[in-house]
């Protein structure tokens, strides 16, 4: 049995860490609400973006090319994984990671025995673990969360557009966590170029095209809205992802705290036990030596 210095010492050491979790989930809790404040005003502008490019392309039909819609037999491919600067975050960046390797497996296996895939972490966390096993990286967007902004994150889309637009790359995906509540983040792997059109049965049921107006021509618009539409989906994936860190942090923090909670008790019980027994032992000798000092009179 660990003696009463020991335990104490843990009860102290493990009462630290318990503030420390507080702490933690309460800043998490205040950074929680301004993302999620974030994503929530992202998402209806990124559909309604969506919305007017799927129109206009059905609209203009093939007589407007574009260059992010191309499909080529996928030879070279572009992975973007998004995760956080720092862990502490339960399993948030891990999901991350077996989505990349599931994607791998499900969709890229000879490319990547080829040695044809690399990636694109944003992230210092995902950065670490591609890094870590020999993956090829492309940039360092390793501190985008620090400063997160559209035009830090327009960067890491401009690379993977310009990729594909080359031909550098044959087709690019994007692996990210998106938040639906504090405790429940989903993993999506999403193809992001060339960009899926909707199915012909589909589009053929929308009777409810708006009339539009082109100024100044619908060339012009499409090559200007798709690279934009591209752009923005880029950073709602990365506001997704900011906000399920929040959230995975604050749950993480949560049941360290409860944990805490559960491991003080259990060491106390240990030392009142301990100090029990040492007091009764205490007792002990010295009834045993007063009797003793009796018998000898």
């Amino acid at each position: 049995m660990a003696s009463l210095k020991e335990v104490r010492n843990r009860i102290v050491s493990v009462q630290s860490t318990q503030q420390i979790t507080k702490a933690m989930k309460m800043v998490a809790a205040a950074k929680l609400r301004r993302a999620q404040d974030s994503i929530i005003r992202m998402r209806p502008y990124a559909q309604r973006l969506n919305n007017i490019l799927t129109n206009l392309s059905e609209l203009t039909g093939d007589t407007v090319s574009n260059p992010y819609t191309t499909k080529r037999d996928v030879n070279r491919v572009l992975i973007i994984a998004v995760t956080s600067d720092r862990g502490l975050a339960g399993a948030f960046n891990s999901n991350v990671m077996k989505g990349v390797n599931s994607l791998i497996t499900e969709k890229y296996a000879a490319q990547m025995a080829a040695g044809n895939v690399e990636f694109l972490a944003i992230g210092k966390k995902g950065h670490e673990a591609l890094a870590k096993k020999g993956y090829k990286l492309n940039g360092d967007y390793t501190h985008v969360f620090a400063n997160l902004s559209f035009d830090t994150v327009r960067v890491a889309a401009e690379f993977a557009m310009e990729g594909f637009r080359t031909g550098t790359y044959d087709q690019v995906e994007i692996v990210y966590n998106e938040f639906k509540n504090v405790a429940t983040q989903i993993i999506r792997k999403e193809q992001f170029l060339p960009i899926e059109e909707k199915p012909k049965d589909e589009t053929a049921k929308n009777t409810n095209i708006p009339d539009y107006i082109f100024e100044p021509s619908k060339e012009e618009i499409i090559q200007t809205l798709i690279p934009k539409s591209l752009k923005i989906q880029v950073y709602k994936a990365v506001l997704e992802s900011n906000a399920s860190e929040h959230g995975a942090r604050m749950t993480a923090m949560d049941k360290a705290t409860d944990n805490a909670g559960e491991l003080l008790k259990s060491l106390k019980l240990t030392y009142n036990r301990s100090r029990q027994a040492a007091i009764t032992t205490e007792i002990l000798e010295i009834v045993g030596g007063a009797e003793a000092l009796a018998a000898g009179r």
